[in-house]
């Protein structure tokens, strides 16, 4: 493809970066996450109170490729904050047990972490989004 070449699903991704605070992009959604590292991370980000949308990189494989080629991080679930990476589920976790997470959000502490399950319902929601990546 050429520089000149418009690539309109690398396009819609950074459009959808750029629309939202707080991006997750994941396997399933914050309702049914389709692996576990999307269920850990969102349970951390329901866990803090984030509202966040979410996009489901599993209708079309374009989706993530074309999305660690923005990102130059090969795995999923990708969280995205202003704008800016802050990684996976791992670095999330970490950041979530830290106390970091919520900060990184732009949300206030409150207090130490609760240990998570991933499978238990928060009153914070993700936020859908309409996967125009496909």
């Amino acid at each position: 493809m050429s520089s000149t070449e418009s690539n309109p699903i690398r396009e819609a991704i950074a459009e959808a970066i750029d629309e939202h605070e707080i991006i997750l992009f994941m396997k399933g959604t914050p309702e049914a996450p389709a692996c576990g590292f999307s269920a850990r991370t969102v349970a951390a980000l329901q866990s803090v109170g984030a509202r966040f949308a979410a996009v489901d990189v599993l209708p079309d494989p374009r989706i993530r490729q074309e999305l660690s080629g923005i990102s130059n991080w090969p795995t999923i679930p990708q969280l995205f904050v202003k704008g800016d990476l802050v990684g996976g589920c791992d670095i999330v976790m970490e950041m979530y047990e830290s106390g970091e997470l919520a900060p990184t959000l732009g949300l206030q502490a409150q207090g130490p972490p609760e240990p998570l399950q991933a499978d238990s319902p928060s009153a914070a929601e993700g936020l859908q989004i309409e996967n125009r990546l496909s």
